[in-house]
Formats: C-alpha cells, sequence, structure tokens
C-alpha cells in the first residue's frame, strides 16, 4: 500500500487521436483555452481561501489534472488596480495549493479579483463585514464548495475541511446549477437542501469587473425564494458570452457559488452533472427549471463529471486520506478516453474481518474468458469475484458474497495481497509484499489459486518466493517491507514472440520452447520499491525462472495489466507519480521500453488509486470500453464527498 495526497480535477475535452508506436485509436484529451495568451488550464484555478486578518492570505488551488502556470497573475479588491503579487509557487500542480499575502490588503465588505498575465478573469469572491475572519474558506470540497467563515486561519496551503464549521449554512446548500449563454443568458439556481432559502437580497455578477451586481429579484422572472429541492431561474440583464462566468452573492455580499466557461461552454447550456452536485459540463439540451439532464460532451466548461455515490459509512468504516503526492512525469499526455467517471460500488463494501476500516482495495483484473467478471485483491488477504448490478460492481454472491480470505501455501499466514492477474489456465495470480502477522519481514511472492475451489477461505495450488532477490527491503523496517510486489500481470508468450522480444537469458529472440513448464506465458511483477518490473517464468513444478528487470520510467508501480486491445503491457502508479499509466511496448531492438504516458480521467480524485484495469476489446460499444480503478484508502474527495468511503470508479477507454 501506497500513500499520497490530493483532490479532484477537472478539464474540458475535444475530439482527437489516442496514439501508440504503430496503433492509432479515436479518442479525447484535454482541450487547450481560448485565449492563446493564457496558460492551459487557467479555468481550473479557484480562490479557495481568503482572510482579511493581519496576513491578508489568500490560497489558490488547481482543480485540473495538468499544472497551471501562474508567472504574471495579477489580484484586485474593491479599492485598487490590479497588482501583481508573490505567491509561493509560481506554478500550481494538480489538486494543489498556492498561498500569497495581498500586496495592497484586505478587509471587510471586500472582494478579491484573480487575473491571468493577460488581464483574463480567473476567479472571484466577495464578502461582508467579519466575512473574512479568521478566514473565508470553501467548506464542502476544496475548489467546489460553499464559501462559509472558518473556524481557523490554519489551514492555508492544505485542504479546508479541519478549518470548517461544523455546521454549515443553509444557504450552502444553494449552487448555480445550469447557465446557458445562447440567447436568452440564462441562470438557473437550484436548492439541494430541506428548507426554503430567501434570496430576495441575493445578487449576480459576470466576470467583467466593471459590471456592478444585479439583484436576482430585480431581474426577470423576478423571485425572492428558492423551496427545499426546488429551482429558480432568471435572465441576466448584464449579458453573457464565450469565457465568462456567473458569481452568485448573498444579501451580505458573500460568494455562494460560481462557474467559468470557456468558448461555446454555455451552448446550448453548461450544466451541473449530477443534478445540483456535481461538476459542470456542456449539455446538448437545456433543461432549465428543472433536473438537468446530463446529455453531450463534457467540453466548455469545467467538464467531465464524478457520478454516482451516496450512502452513509457503516460502523468502523475509516477512510484514510492520501499523502506524499509526486509530479505527474515529463511528457505525459491527457487521459484519451472519456471525461466522465462513475462511482461503482456500494458504500464501505469490502469491509471484512481482518480490514474493518473497509479499505485496501488494491490490485484489479478482468477475466479474459468472461468480461462480465472483475477480480479484486483486498491488502488483508481477501479476494473478491465482482459482477455487474445495476451500473456497480458488487461481490457475486454465487461465489462469495463476502469475498474469499486467502493464506499462503500450507494455510498459513495473512498474505498482504497486493497485485493480481488472471492466467491462461483461468487461476488467479496473487502478489504479496509481506505476511500482515509479521509485517516487518518482506514476503515477496506469486501465488496461484483455483477460483472453482470451494469453501470460504483459498489455499494456493503454488507458491513462488522471490523474497532474497529485494535485501533492499529486509531492512527490519515494515514501511521497507511494504514497498515490494504491488503488481503483477500475465503477459501472453504470443505477443512476446510477435513482437520480438529478446529473452535476456540468452540474447536471442524469446523461444517459449526453452521452458517446458512455465505454460504459455510469463508474469511481470511491479516492485512498488523503484518501479520496476520483474519477469518469472512459473514452473509448474513449484520453481521459477528469472528473466530480469525492466526500467518503467516511474519512481513506483501499483498494478501491471496487458491489453489486447492496444496491445501494450501498462504500469500504474497512483498519486505518487500523479495517477499516470505507461503504456510499455518492445522496441526495435527486442526490449521492453515506455512508449507513452497518460494521465487519469481529470476528474478523478488523487488518492491512492493502486488497481486499474482495461475490459476487453470485444466489450467494445461506440468505440469504447470500460476501465475500472480501485482506491486503496476509499478517501475519494474527502470527508462530506459522494466519494467518501467508495472503493471502485469507472469511466470509457477507446477501443
Amino acid at each position: 500500500m501506497s500513500t499520497s495526497h490530493s483532490r479532484a480535477a477537472v478539464a474540458s475535452v475535444c475530439a482527437t487521436a489516442l496514439t501508440l508506436s504503430g496503433l492509432l485509436v479515436t479518442g479525447v484529451v484535454a482541450a487547450q483555452p481560448a485565449a492563446a495568451a493564457d496558460p492551459v488550464g487557467y479555468q481550473n484555478v479557484r480562490i479557495n481561501e481568503v482572510t482579511s486578518s493581519n496576513s491578508d492570505t489568500v490560497e489558490l488551488y488547481n482543480t485540473g489534472s495538468t499544472a497551471v502556470s501562474i508567472s504574471g497573475w495579477k489580484m484586485s479588491d474593491d479599492g485598487f488596480s490590479p497588482q501583481t503579487f508573490s505567491p509561493s509557487s509560481s506554478t500550481i500542480p494538480a489538486g494543489g495549493f498556492v498561498t500569497f499575502n495581498s500586496p495592497k490588503g484586505l478587509g471587510d465588505s471586500d472582494k478579491l479579483v484573480i487575473y491571468t498575465n493577460s488581464g483574463t478573469v480567473v476567479d472571484r469572491v466577495e464578502w461582508a463585514t467579519g466575512g473574512a475572519k479568521p478566514a473565508m474558506a470553501r467548506c464542502g470540497g476544496d475548489g467546489t464548495g460553499a464559501w462559509v467563515t472558518a473556524t481557523s486561519a490554519s489551514t492555508f496551503g492544505t485542504a479546508n475541511a479541519s478549518a470548517c464549521p461544523s455546521s454549515i449554512p443553509a444557504s450552502s446548500r444553494v449552487r448555480i446549477n445550469e447557465v446557458t449563454s445562447d440567447g436568452a443568458d440564462t441562470v438557473e439556481v437550484y436548492n439541494g437542501g430541506t428548507s426554503a432559502v430567501s434570496i430576495g437580497s441575493w445578487k449576480y455578477v459576470d466576470n467583467d469587473t466593471a459590471h456592478s451586481p444585479v439583484s436576482i429579484s430585480s431581474s426577470s422572472p423576478s423571485a425572492t425564494t428558492i423551496p427545499a429541492g426546488g429551482y429558480v431561474t432568471f435572465d441576466s440583464g448584464l449579458g453573457l458570452g464565450d469565457n465568462d462566468s456567473v458569481f452568485l452573492l448573498d444579501g451580505n455580499g458573500n460568494t455562494v457559488d460560481s462557474v467559468t466557461w470557456t468558448t461555446d461552454g454555455a451552448k446550448p447550456s453548461d450544466e451541473r452533472c449530477a443534478n445540483g452536485t456535481g461538476w459542470f459540463r456542456t449539455s446538448t439540451t437545456a433543461t432549465l427549471g428543472g433536473a438537468n439532464s446530463c446529455t453531450g460532451s463534457s467540453g466548455g466548461g469545467t467538464g467531465g463529471q464524478l457520478l454516482g455515490g451516496g450512502g452513509s459509512l457503516t460502523s468502523g468504516c475509516t477512510p484514510e486520506a492520501p499523502s506524499s503526492t509526486g509530479s505527474v512525469p515529463s511528457g505525459t499526455l491527457a487521459w484519451p478516453g472519456g471525461a466522465d467517471v462513475t462511482i461503482a460500488d456500494d458504500v464501505c463494501a469490502f469491509t471484512t474481518s481482518t480490514g474493518p476500516e473497509g479499505r485496501d482495495v488494491s490490485g484489479l483484473a478482468f477475466d479474459p474468458a468472461n468480461p462480465s467478471v472483475l477480480w479484486a485483491a483486498k491488502n488483508k488477504n481477501w479476494l473478491y469475484k465482482l459482477v455487474k448490478s445495476n451500473g456497480k460492481w458488487v461481490p457475486d454472491a454465487s461465489w462469495s458474497a463476502a469475498g474469499k480470505q486467502i493464506r499462503f501455501a500450507g494455510g498459513t499466514g495473512q498474505p498482504d495481497s497486493e497485485g493480481l492477474t488472471v492466467g491462461a489456465n483461468g487461476h488467479i495470480y496473487v502478489t504479496s509484499e509481506r505476511d500482515n502477522a509479521n509485517n516487518t519481514v518482506p514476503k515477496d511472492t506469486i501465488m496461484e489459486f483455483d477460483p472453482t475451489a470451494t469453501g470460504s477461505t483459498l489455499t494456493p495450488i503454488h507458491q513462488w518466493d522471490m523474497t532474497s532477490q529485494f535485501p533492499q527491503l529486509n531492512t527490519g523496517s515494515k514501511d521497507d517491507a511494504n514497498l515490494g510486489f504491488e503488481g503483477v500481470g500475465y503477459v501472453p508468450d504470443s505477443w512476446l514472440t510477435a513482437n520480438g522480444w529478446v529473452d535476456p537469458l540468452t540474447g536471442a529472440a524469446y523461444n517459449p520452447a526453452n521452458y517446458p513448464l512455465h505454460g504459455s506465458g510469463l508474469f511481470f511483477a511491479g516492485l512498488e520499491w523503484d518501479g520496476t518490473l520483474h519477469v518469472y517464468g512459473l514452473n509448474s513444478d513449484g520453481t521459477f525462472t528469472t528473466f530480469g528487470t525492466i526500467a518503467t520510467g516511474k519512481v513506483s508501480v501499483m498494478d501491471v495489466t496487458f491489453d489486447a486491445g492496444t496491445q501494450r503491457l501498462i504500469a500504474t502508479c497512483d498519486n505518487t507519480c500523479g495517477e499516470t499509466h505507461t503504456f510499455m511496448k518492445v522496441n526495435a531492438g527486442g526490449a521492453i521500453v515506455p512508449d507513452v504516458t497518460y494521465t487519469n480521467p481529470a476528474v478523478m480524485p488523487t488518492d491512492n488509486l493502486e488497481g486499474f484495469a482495461v475490459a476487453p476489446p470485444q466489450t467494445c460499444v461506440n468505440g469504447f470500453r470500460e476501465a475500472v480503478w480501485s482506491d486503496d484508502g476509499i478517501y475519494g474527495f474527502g470527508s462530506g464527498s459522494s466519494s467518501y468511503g467508495h472503493a471502485i470508479y469507472s469511466g470509457a477507454f477507446p477501443c
């Protein structure tokens, strides 16, 4: 298990192509902002926390999947023209924070506007007397939540949750829900709370800083109250255009919510998906005054959507916040598949007797012979057979609704089961880093299980122990022992021979016949310690052949999978490497090398997403197939978010 830290990401998408060497597949990647002078991803930067006490500190947060340069950016309040500021860093990493002190000071009944180096408005917030003392912070999600007066000013540079009040006002459930800049220039506001909210004194304003806020009650149609679960729509008296924003202000001048979009982003409309809670996406149909249809692309606005979720944490289920987030490797490309992602399991679905906190779902693998089955490994010695039910991956009750516990050979120990793959014989091969009953000592093994075996506990048919190959892990430290085999992928001999892989043991083209006991493929185990792949032939007599080490270009590897669709071996890394997947090929010299690296969909949280699998190509529909991820910490976007307590996410990958 690895640990890391960060939040959500959102990005616009446009049609383009997924390019692997010798392969071209239609897909989607992040679009460039309309103004060439503005940095890529500037729309994803949000003011996240402000204090007008003493230090007059401002925090910016990047909700996007790529770093954003803020060099030359400026700020203003309600009394001075835009001024440059000195941030703690000139670049905001994906899911990261930057802070700075206001060059002119901030006061009561003030406002803050952030501009790019070309003068484009990025974000804006206003507050009334005392509103930013000790601080104003987004509560309910960094970069997305409602503005609330915080209980302290101690969270600058970190997530806001710990400074948010325990009781958030009813007005904080009010959201801008849909906007159209096509003709009528209409704004829809939704009340997701359980009581009506008076908006008779509320106002709105666009991103033109020369415009004064306009009262909602004076707009057409006029409204003074939003009922619980209800909508209010009004036509903007300021006009709305391309590359514009709407800021919703309460009667005290505090910013309640905002939305920013790029060219054509609000045509025919930009709407929250899911209705009232999610991120904005461009829709093919406006649904003003009613629930959002969420049809169309994730273009224009802050596109991409994390859908589903919900439910309450069960007793003892305790998600684990990520930490130690690393940077995205240079040259990484945006996710080539669909921008939308679905939460695809029930909340706290993986609680067990050895893991009641519900965490530690790691490796994932589709069954090539039956793609309706997804296998999952839980670190604390459990194996799950998952099937689809109402759009969710749930334990197959006919196999075991509670999963099956696994043991080492002889029926002993508690394997720290991290990775798994399905062999040509249909058996499940699981890696373990150590015995959790003796967790300071490494035990890097690959175990073979027959999934048709009866009983609630499985013991290996074969077990191969490679521990002695990694003395650097045997230091007496449980942390070092926990950096062993994190993932494993079965690679068929046919791919290796067809692509001219050179056998490191002979220096000649790989000939499977030289290894008569190994079956019909080799196993590539990913080492979390340094991101290398270790290649093995697993022999039926319990011995194994070591074919050497392959560099992935990553500092760590959390999962390994062979994808028949792209004909690539995929090495996955979680937040340690910026949530990335490196596709490996056999080059002209017969070596397996990195080909291209992709990020996750921008909307996904930056967590311990240790498991990754792509459905076999025979499942393709309209050019896409399913991709799934597992969150080892079930943290999602944090406490109070719809993803909190969930482990499985589902998205779309090109065929």
